[in-house]
């Protein structure tokens, strides 16, 4: 039953943001006027097919692995482009409306990801409070003077010239998980954070963690572990209840995406800079098990792993490799400055590097999860 659960849960994850990433495509090529010829979900031999008054071929295909719009475009060498045509070709609108073309698809996932935020924070989610445990030995919290019970109720960043909190700027803090994004955020910057505390008597007192004092990046070692702020386990009982309204809802999972986007990004970046390790890679084995296992646990987890995924492939699709989307508005950008597009045949080239490129990385990410889940 797990086994069946766990299948499930990592078909709908694919579906849902392979459809909403490709809609994204498929709704501004339409806006634009470009004449969509296939809409596909999945690869490989078609189950369903349906071809809808605009001449667009729906397809669901066996191969639940991803999908793709395809697009008229006279850069295909098998269509044939006709004079009649050129108004509905895709190589033949304007810079501007190409890239948006290009740039919809990832933007669908972070559109999606604060749908599905803002669902969670109306419905009601409860939420570990930001009390802290006692910070391990010799971490950052522990020389400061943090101790188990102190709860954050404040947040403040520190301009890089100023190592001073200003009084009365704090922001709440409405849980733990608010909090270790925030943390998060501190620590891939290295940008020093005061902290309004509150011990268990009542008494209110701030931590100022300096700049200075933000451990060293290092693909070993665990960043919030090493800083020493960590959660306190408390029964759900004691748990509290975060409900907003739909405007309230929107605004703050708008943020909560801005927050958790501005922290991939330094990871990935990581990832070249040798501060993220290679391991921390995950494939489909990885993608399943962590949408098994939130969807067992219940809905609201289940959109909270949607959400995090549709990020992620937001960021992905938009790194500047060839046969990504990020690697099309490379070329947008190349034609924007010289004037000029990319030889077709030059572009084929680009394609062919880029393809050993993600091939390269999705072995990588395979190899990581054989290692993970079936090494001894």
């Amino acid at each position: 039953m797990q086994a069946l659960i766990t299948l499930a849960a990592f078909l709908v994850t694919l579906g849902v943001l392979v459809s909403f990433h490709e809609f994204g495509h498929f709704l501004a090529a339409r806006l634009c006027g470009v004449r969509v010829l296939r809409f596909a979900v999945g690869f490989g031999k078609p189950l369903f097919t349906y071809i809808a008054n605009n001449k667009t071929e729906w397809v669901l295909a066996s191969i639940p692995l991803g999908g793709y719009v395809k697009l008229l475009d006279g850069r295909d060498r098998q269509q044939k482009i006709t004079a009649a045509d050129q108004l509905e070709a895709f190589d033949y609108k304007p810079l501007w409306q190409r890239s948006l073309i290009v740039a919809a698809g990832p933007f669908a996932n972070f559109f999606l990801a604060v749908v599905l935020f803002a669902v969670i924070y109306i419905s009601g989610a409860p939420q570990l409070p930001a009390i802290l445990k006692a910070p391990p030995e010799n971490s950052v919290a522990a020389k400061l003077g943090v101790l188990e019970g102190d709860r954050v109720i404040g947040w403040q960043s520190l301009p890089s010239s100023n190592s001073v909190p200003i009084s009365g700027e704090f922001e709440p803090v409405p849980s733990w998980n608010a909090l270790r994004w925030i943390l998060l955020d501190a620590l891939t910057a290295e940008s020093g954070f005061s902290l309004e505390m509150q011990s268990p008597s009542g008494n209110s007192y701030v931590k100022t963690f300096l700049a200075s004092d933000m451990p060293q990046a290092n693909p070993e070692n665990d960043h919030i572990l090493a800083l020493g702020v960590l959660p306190k386990s408390l029964p759900l009982a004691e748990w509290t209840d975060l409900k907003l309204g739909p405007v309230d809802a929107i605004g703050f999972a708008a943020e909560r995406v801005w927050l958790i986007t501005k922290v991939s990004v330094r990871l990935m970046a990581g990832l070249f800079t040798g501060n993220t390790s290679l391991k921390q890679l995950g494939g489909p084995f990885s993608i399943a098990d962590m949408a098994g296992k939130s969807a067992q646990v219940g809905w609201q987890p289940f959109f909270a792993f949607l959400a995090l995924m549709s990020i992620s492939i937001g960021l992905l699709n938009l790194l500047p490799f060839p046969m990504l989307d990020g690697g099309q508005l490379l070329y947008d950008a190349w034609e924007l400055v010289a004037g000029k597009r990319l030889s077709i045949s030059v572009q084929e080239q680009f394609q062919k590097v880029g393809f050993l490129l993600l091939i390269s990385l999705s072995l990588l990410a395979l190899f990581n999860d054989l290692q993970r889940y079936f090494s001894p």
